[in-house]
């Protein structure tokens, strides 16, 4: 047990990273082992290669997107505290982290609106707050591949930013993209309870 906490005592700014990300100690100790693995010369930092290099980033149509939100500010270069708050989007919602929290303490990255946040940014390709009919595009583009037509991908790109699209501005905000996630959940859990 003690030889644990002092593995993770390598860990720089380890108590101020499990405050703000919600990972055990346990956890962010076998990330810390995946980030210095992924950092092969040893530079202390992870550039968009060595993130490339994660196999289920390699294979996910939205990979390079997922890459891109490790980089938001145009560096090209992550710390390990930056690497485990992307992560931290990923990790699950626990029943412990749904109960009442002080207001003052913020949001959890894992909290269901960062989530969303971090989903609509995957989208809002040239982070103006909007998902275009070419933004979604791409992203469909992205996700289907040659699996369906262009025509098949256009007219799915314009129906579905025509039914989020509340204020007729020809694209989706985010409150709008929230909006209609919500809709489409109920109706998923609606035709769920109606198959049973």
């Amino acid at each position: 047990m003690g030889s644990r906490s002092s593995r993770a005592a390598v860990i720089p700014d380890v108590d101020s990273i499990r405050r703000e990300t919600g990972f055990s100690q346990a956890s962010l100790l076998r990330l810390y082992q995946r980030f210095r693995a992924l950092d092969r010369s040893e530079k202390g930092y992870l550039s968009r290669m060595d993130l490339q290099q994660i196999g289920a980033l390699a294979v996910n149509p939205l990979g390079d997107r997922i890459i891109d939100s490790f980089f938001p500010d145009g560096s090209q270069r992550v710390d390990f505290s930056g690497f485990v708050r992307v992560l931290a989007y990923f990790r699950p919602i626990e029943d412990e982290d749904t109960g009442i929290r002080d207001s003052k303490q913020p949001e959890p990255l894992n909290s269901r609106m960062n989530k969303l946040r971090f989903a609509f940014q995957l989208y809002d390709l040239d982070r103006d707050g909007k998902i275009s009919r070419q933004e979604m595009l791409q992203v469909l583009r992205l996700m289907v591949g040659v699996q369906v037509t262009e025509e098949q991908l256009e007219s799915i790109a314009d129906r579905t930013v025509q039914e989020a699209d509340e204020d007729g501005d020809g694209a989706v905000s985010f409150l709008e993209f929230t909006k209609s996630l919500e809709k489409m959940n109920i109706e998923q859990k609606m035709s769920i309870r109606i198959l049973k």
